[in-house]
């Protein structure tokens, strides 16, 4: 089990002016930052994060709302940090989001759904390694 995970505060957060909403509650829920940029994926690079969902009749969307626009990539930390960070977020539908989750504050729809959390450690490496060097990681 690692202690780290992946999560990038999507287009529309951003666009919608809650990234520092949203920030503030990965610290105030005991996250560490252990890497934070913004930056904005091209259509390839996000195709590219999100080849895992190439053959999903979704793909196309994901990927052309995830290079809409900027983005804060970060990787956290914290004790079972995957699970942790999964219940903080709530459900992918935020209609379907506890209360009280960043979903259920922030995200508009499925598809726009304000964050992206990984869903295993695994994936959490992976992820974290495609915006950051280990230089960037402290």
């Amino acid at each position: 089990m690692s202690n780290r995970t992946f999560t990038m505060i999507k287009p529309d957060a951003m666009k919608n002016g809650h990234a520092g909403a949203i920030l503030d509650r990965f610290i105030k829920e005991g996250f560490r930052v252990v890497a934070l940029k913004q930056t904005k994926l091209s259509a390839e690079k996000a195709g590219e994060f999100y080849a895992v969902h190439k053959e999903r009749p979704f793909y196309g969307e994901l990927v052309s709302f995830m290079s809409s626009g900027v983005i804060i990539a970060a990787i956290l930390e914290k004790e079972n940090a995957v699970a942790a960070f999964r219940k903080l977020i709530g459900a992918t539908n935020p209609a379907q989001a506890e209360e009280g989750t960043i979903r259920k504050l922030f995200a508009t729809s499925l598809g726009e759904n304000a964050v992206h959390g990984s869903d295993s450690d695994e994936n959490a490496a992976i992820e974290g390694s495609f915006f950051f060097s280990g230089l960037e990681q402290f």
